[in-house]
């Protein structure tokens, strides 16, 4: 087992073994228990009582994050020549249709979101092999696949996610960098955590939300107290 260097060691004693925290309070001690010298992401783990191998109890959606994420996303509009401009405009990083396409089957995928439009999906089908595995996939549950392109590249530019529950029954999602401010953290945990209790299946019995913890990158994680949320 690794050792813990001396930083690691002073971090994890700031966490009190068996005690939930506030989202607040664990917004701002995330920032203290931080010992990268990058800024590292702000990850929160949300394990659901659900099943998620049944169709009728599989919780996905989107959710606009009130600060955003923190992180530069690159986004490819796959659209028609109508909707090239309004979508550069938008703040889409390569705009464009069948070029992208010839890219994409060679292998290219220095991108984090494309977005298209319901017509072209057919096109798009034959990148499943490429796109499925890295998560590319445009996909009209995630807004990704919409008639109005310059709309959906400026709410992913503006810290709209999307999420999905594996197959352990767990979601896990960046919500923020490690130099947001305590608030701006909270304020995007909380926003999260809403989306995911709006989002409860019908079917769902017992307890829906079972822990949430947040983290950074190579910390430890903080246990939230679900009762508080």
């Amino acid at each position: 087992m690794a050792k813990l260097t001396k930083k690691q060691k002073l971090a994890a004693e700031k966490i009190e073994a068996g005690k939930l925290y506030t989202i607040e309070e664990a917004a701002a001690l995330v920032k203290e228990i931080t010992t990268t010298k990058f800024d590292a992401s702000v990850d929160i783990d949300v394990r659901l009582g659900v099943d998620p191998r049944k169709a009728n109890q599989m919780v996905r959606g989107v959710v606009a994050l009130p600060n955003g994420t923190g992180k530069v996303v690159r986004v490819l509009a796959l659209c028609t020549p109508d909707q090239e401009a309004a979508a550069k405009e938008a703040g889409a990083d390569y705009v464009g249709l069948d070029e992208y396409i010839e890219k994409i089957k060679g292998g290219w995928t220095d991108i984090d979101v494309i977005i298209t439009q319901p017509q072209i999906m057919g096109k798009i089908g034959a990148l499943g092999r490429v796109l499925g595995p890295r998560g590319l996939m445009p996909n009209p549950k995630s807004g990704t696949v919409t008639t109005d392109v310059a709309k959906a590249v400026k709410e992913v530019k503006g810290g709209k996610i999307d999420f999905k529950v594996d197959k352990f029954g767990i979601v896990h999602t960046s919500i923020g960098k490690v130099s947001f401010t305590a608030d701006k953290i909270a304020e995007n945990a909380a926003a999260f955590i809403e989306m995911i209790k709006h989002l409860k299946p019908a079917v769902s019995k017992g307890e829906y939300i079972k822990s949430v913890y947040l983290s950074s990158t190579m910390s430890q994680g903080i246990k939230i107290d679900t009762k508080s949320l």
